[in-house]
C-alpha cells in the first residue's frame, strides 16, 4: 500500500485513486476523513483555502463538501476569518460525524 492508497477497509469508496462515494456509516466516514487528512496534508504547516481545495480536488470534485466535513470532524481547523486551515491529526472520539446531504443521502461523484 502506498502512502496515498486507501486502506483495504476504504478501497470500495475509491476507483483509480478517486473518491467515488462517501461512506454512510459514521465510523467509516471518520476513517475516510482521517485517511484524507493524513495523506493530503502536512500537519506541520498551514494551508490557504485554495491549497486545501487543490489537495481535495485530487480525489473528488466537491471540495467544499470535503473541506466542510474535515472541519466538522475536527481534522482541519480554520481561522476565524477563513484565511487559513491547519490539520489537527485524528478526530476526537466524541467528534460529530459529517452530516448527510439534504435528502439524507451521501453525495457521490457524478
Amino acid at each position: 500500500m502506498s502512502a496515498h492508497e486507501p486502506p483495504a477497509t476504504l478501497a470500495a469508496f475509491f476507483t483509480d485513486g478517486r473518491l467515488t462515494s462517501i461512506p454512510r456509516k459514521p465510523a467509516r466516514r471518520t476513517a475516510l476523513l482521517e485517511h484524507l487528512a493524513r495523506t493530503l496534508f502536512d500537519p506541520e504547516r498551514s494551508y490557504t483555502e485554495q491549497e486545501v481545495n487543490e489537495a481535495l480536488l485530487t480525489v473528488h470534485p466537491d471540495t467544499s463538501m470535503l473541506r466542510r466535513y474535515l472541519v466538522e470532524a475536527l481534522l482541519l481547523t480554520r481561522t476565524r476569518d477563513g484565511s487559513s486551515y491547519r490539520p489537527t491529526g485524528t478526530a476526537p472520539a466524541d467528534a460529530p460525524a459529517a452530516p448527510a446531504g439534504p435528502d439524507g443521502a451521501q453525495p457521490s461523484a457524478a
